[in-house]
């Protein structure tokens, strides 16, 4: 089976990682250019010696590479910014886009969610790495019982929060929160990001709050048994996410102000809590970058369900 040649723009972490998962551990996916900004960037370097084709001109000068017809997927690891004109340039040339930006120009693609309905779109939205942790957990709580709000926070280490992560700190709210809403499935959303400057560094943790109507019992062995199946899910893909504790479902005080969040004239009874930490696969970045990590392998995994599409329809 023939692969599908892909780009990647961005020779920082993120990219590089992205990189050495495609050229290591990939069935349908082949390196077909790094594209960076920076000729010094150990990014560029790698991929040199790796026989990767590289430039340092960004998307112009992947456009000039003599191989640029061959290639049929784009991964963008720059910014939400870069990420606009980078489409900008590669669409009209019929390039497929995999935004790992918080740009959202395409639809938001969480794998394990919804990460087949988008297969065709020109532009995939990867969200953030705080939305692949989470939105999971949202939606497996919704498909049991509707989510009247959902809160998530993502802890990660502050010396994995590169130049691009810190220039997108409004953007990662911004488009969590929405993903939250139309990929999760809850009512209303928001999401906190907070950069822990801990020494040795810590590895990404992530809290999830759902306030749901749900005074019967048994849905609470349904929402705990949705949860453990998307876990299962999200870790076939991404092996260091896990669960750091037992779901916790609690009943909310009736003098809790909840009342904006009544749902068909129901008000909020619980509040499921989940406490999740990703650990990174250590192929290039530390393991405790499991925030950089979840990013490349959510990427990799939609690129690769794309090939095999593409591979299914010869």
């Amino acid at each position: 089976m023939s692969k599908v040649k892909v780009a990647i723009i961005g020779s920082g972490n993120i990219g590089t990682d992205l990189m050495i998962k495609v050229l290591n551990h990939s069935e349908h996916l082949e390196m077909g250019a790094m594209v960076g900004i920076d000729p010094a960037s150990d990014g560029l370097a790698r991929a040199a010696k790796l026989g990767v084709p590289i430039t340092a001109e960004g998307v112009e000068g992947l456009v000039a590479l003599p191989n640029f017809d061959e290639i049929e997927i784009v991964f963008d690891a720059t910014s939400a910014k870069a990420h606009v004109a980078n489409n900008a340039r590669l669409a009209p040339l019929g390039k497929r886009m995999i935004d790992l930006t918080p740009a959202a120009i395409g639809p938001y693609v969480i794998p394990a969610v919804n990460g087949d309905d988008h297969l065709d779109a020109p532009n995939v939205n990867m969200v953030t790495c705080g939305g692949q942790a989470t939105i999971p957990m949202v939606a497996a709580v919704s498909r049991v019982v509707p989510v009247a709000y959902a809160e998530i926070v993502a802890s990660i280490a502050s010396k994995s929060a590169g130049p691009g992560t810190r220039a997108n700190i409004d953007e990662f709210t911004e488009t969590t929160s929405a993903a939250i809403v139309s990929v999760g499935g809850a009512r209303r959303g928001k999401a906190i990001i907070i950069l822990n400057p801990a020494e040795p560094p810590l590895i990404m943790r992530d809290t999830v709050f759902c306030l749901v109507d749900a005074p019967d019992p048994a849905t609470h062995d349904e929402i705990r048994q949705s949860i453990e199946k998307m876990v299962g899910d999200v870790s076939a893909y991404v092996p260091g996410y896990r669960l750091k504790q037992q779901v916790q479902i609690t009943e909310i005080p009736a003098d809790q102000p909840v009342e904006t969040l009544v749902v068909d004239g129901n008000r909020p009874t619980h509040q499921v809590s989940i406490f999740l930490e990703v650990e990174g696969a250590g192929h290039y970045l530390p393991a405790y970058a499991g925030n950089l990590d979840i990013m490349t392998s959510a990427g990799q995994q939609i690129a690769e369900r794309i090939a095999q599409k593409k591979e299914a329809t010869r």
